[in-house]
């Protein structure tokens, strides 16, 4: 790590490691039952729906399919009903509780993503910043950049963004290690 950015590292050149998995695959390389992502929106709405009535919050729930994925996003009229429900961390741990919902309806792992309130977009125009300053670093010299670990949605959201400034990337590490190192192409 630098004394300049915390969170961008200078990795050494080294080989890539490449894990295997695919799109049938979860994080932990299991194979996993397929379902239909309308039928994961659906379950991920009714049982986000629930919350809401519980919490006494108001919002619209929408179901997507993006990338293979269902994605379910909720907003309100007034951004101050979900503010609390929209923090990064509560969403993702709001995600998890949704997945295993689905998962306990219909026996299948979930890959379902969860946006309340456009956090989902303020977290990928912040791996944009992420990904240009790891960029800058190169450009300034390094051989590559490590980014610190984050999950498979943002590792993925990471290579897209850097395959659009024209670099390379490739995720390395195992499990709550996987990170992202960025590379000229």
């Amino acid at each position: 790590m630098t004394d300049l950015d915390p969170y961008v590292e200078e990795t050494p050149a080294a080989p890539v490691v490449t894990v295997p998995g695919g799109a049938a695959d979860d994080e932990s390389g299991t194979e996993r039952a397929s379902i239909s992502g309308a039928d994961e929106g659906d379950i991920a709405a009714d049982y986000i729906e629930e919350l809401l009535d519980i919490c006494d919050l108001d919002g619209d729930i929408d179901i997507d399919q993006r990338g293979g994925r269902a994605y379910v996003s909720v907003d309100a009229e007034d951004s101050q009903d979900l503010r609390v429900l929209s923090d990064p961390e509560t969403v993702t741990a709001l995600q998890e509780l949704t997945r295993l919902a689905v998962q306990n309806k219909t026996g299948a792992f979930s890959r379902l993503i969860l946006d309340v309130g456009g956090s989902r977009d303020a977290r990928q125009a912040e791996l944009g910043r992420l990904v240009d300053r790891a960029i800058e670093r190169i450009s300034a010299g390094s051989a590559s950049a490590a980014l610190p670990p984050m999950s498979s949605y943002e590792r993925k959201l990471v290579h897209d963004i850097v395959a659009e400034r024209g670099y390379t990337s490739e995720s390395e590490g195992e499990g709550r290690d996987r990170h992202t190192v960025i590379t000229k192409a």
